[in-house]
């Protein structure tokens, strides 16, 4: 059943993670939340465990991924009412991150907590390692989020993106190495090693605690961080503060890059001017 919007922020502050199916939004935490009318109205799905991470993709109406907090990847085909497991092969632990490739919706990606990133080719069917988790401040990091990025710079077009408890980083699609950002295509910055321009830049002592990618502009990408939900309009070089507040989660629709969800101060908020505005919606 539907339940009406009571009071802004109900049921909001323990919402780990936000995605959009189409126009239907969608916020998880031990079950899945569903508003079909822009966040207005919710339906409860339950889900076979708590959840820690969601990915959609528009070629895929209806069919959404769930990483679940105790382990293994949940697949539904029908908007959340049935649920398959898809980890034949997928490393144990919890998923703390799940993208799927943004030219490709059979390609998905997995973070394992303690293990590494994870991919699978044929929509979760089975999984293989890419590559080990990212080195920053002379530690290996779990990624706590995961986009998928169609850029020109990337090898093929395609950039991984992982948000950490020390900033954000990415690898192109060859999985030869994580990267710094900086401007120019990914055999400049293999080549050079230079660290990424200071100013303007995510901060590095806070986790980046989730990241959206719009699908119709690539380059324009959201995140939320302890301070905030933060912008860049050039793939992740330079970064702009849209929001204050504590930011746990965040969401771009498919179809318009300025189309914002995020759950700040546990409140979820919506915006229609790519974070310049907000309004404040209840999760009843």
């Amino acid at each position: 059943m539907l339940s009406g919007a009571v009071r802004a922020g109900d049921g909001a502050a323990d919402i780990r993670t936000l995605a959009f199916d189409g126009d239907t939004l969608l916020a998880a935490d031990a079950t899945l939340m569903i508003s079909p009318d822009g966040g207005r109205n919710w339906e409860e799905r339950p889900t076979p465990a708590p959840v820690a991470s969601l990915a959609t993709h528009p070629a895929r109406p209806g069919r959404i991924l769930a990483g679940l907090a105790r382990g293994r990847v949940a697949m539904s085909g029908d908007g959340g009412t049935t649920w398959t497991t898809r980890s034949d092969g997928l490393a144990s632990g919890e998923v703390t991150a799940l993208a799927v490739a943004a030219g490709n919706p059979d390609m998905i990606y997995a973070a394992i907590r303690g293990d590494g990133l994870w991919k699978s080719e044929d929509a979760g069917a089975t999984w293989a390692l890419a590559m080990d988790r990212p080195w920053l401040d002379a530690a290996e990091l779990d990624p706590l989020t995961l986009a998928s990025v169609d850029l020109e710079t990337g090898m093929g077009g395609i950039w991984i993106y992982a948000g950490t408890e020390k900033g954000l980083t990415r690898v192109p699609d060859c999985f030869c190495r994580w990267q710094d950002f900086q401007p120019g295509d990914a055999m400049d910055a293999l080549a050079a090693g230079d660290a990424p321009p200071a100013e303007a830049s995510l901060p590095t002592d806070e986790p980046v605690l989730s990241l959206a990618s719009a699908l119709t502009a690539p380059s324009t990408l959201y995140a939320a961080l302890p301070s905030g939900v933060w912008a860049s309009q050039d793939g992740g070089v330079i970064w702009t503060h849209k929001a204050k507040g504590q930011g746990r989660a965040v969401a771009v629709h498919p179809r318009d890059e300025n189309h914002v969800a995020a759950i700040l101060d546990g409140t979820l908020k919506l915006s229609r001017d790519g974070g310049a505005t907000w309004i404040a919606l209840a999760v009843a």
